[in-house]
Parts: C-alpha cells; sequence; structure tokens
C-alpha cells in the first residue's frame, strides 16, 4: 500500500486545482507524478504520511460542510476557493498543511521529465551563468 492509494481522488482534485494544467494528464502522467511524491513521501515518518492523509481526508469533508458536496465533487471555482481557505487559515497548522501539499503538487508535476521540456527547464550543475 502506497502513502496515496487511500487518498488518490482527494489528492488528483487537489494537484488539479493548484495545476490547472494536470487536469489534462494521462494516466501515464498521473502515475508519473504520484511516484515523485510518493518518492518524497518514502523516507518520511509514518505519522506524518497519516497526516497528510487526514488532511486530504479533511478537505473532503470541508467540501461536504461547506457546499454540500465533497471536495472532488465540487467545480473548479468552488474548490479554489476552498483551497484559498485553507492557505489563509488564522491555524498555522492548516496554513502549513496546504502550503506542504501545494509543494508535493508541484513538485509531482513539474518534476516529470514531459514537464521538464515543456516549461524548457535546462538546469546545469555549473551555475545559471552557463550559456545553452
Amino acid at each position: 500500500m502506497t502513502v496515496l492509494s487511500s487518498v488518490r481522488p482527494i489528492f488528483r482534485a487537489v494537484v488539479s486545482t493548484v495545476v490547472p494544467e494536470a487536469s489534462q494528464l494521462d494516466e501515464q502522467g498521473w502515475a508519473e507524478l504520484e511516484a515523485l511524491v510518493e518518492a518524497a513521501l518514502r523516507d518520511r515518518p509514518p505519522a506524518m504520511q497519516r497526516q497528510l492523509r487526514l488532511f486530504l481526508w479533511m478537505i473532503q469533508w470541508l467540501g461536504v460542510f461547506r457546499y454540500g458536496r465533497g471536495f472532488t465533487f465540487l467545480n473548479a471555482d468552488r474548490r479554489t476557493r476552498l483551497l484559498f481557505l485553507l492557505q489563509d487559515h488564522r491555524i498555522e497548522l492548516i496554513r502549513c498543511g496546504f502550503w506542504g501539499l501545494r509543494t508535493l503538487a508541484f513538485l509531482g508535476f513539474y518534476g516529470r521529465a514531459e514537464a521538464v521540456q515543456v516549461i524548457g527547464y535546462a538546469a546545469d550543475p555549473r551555475g545559471w551563468g552557463v550559456p545553452r
């Protein structure tokens, strides 16, 4: 069992909201994105992995309490509004949880080889000033 297996639909809905281009991914693209995220989570303590799953379930239920439907069933506008609430929440732990989740979304989407080519990222171990 992987960290994301029990929360995959919620995670994908969050990623598609944070990075709208992710909604265009095919199953192979999602597999690559999730593999990158799973690799990043692999060395994290089990308690932190559980917190991530719990946070994702909280997001799902927050949609029910706020809009009468789970997060995965909301349209993009309502998903975005709900995530903004978490991003700017007065409780620091909730803000930190959101920013950690957002970071994982970016890592997974922009860490894929295809995304690197699309955005033209050409890192060089010699630094930024190296002519290309």
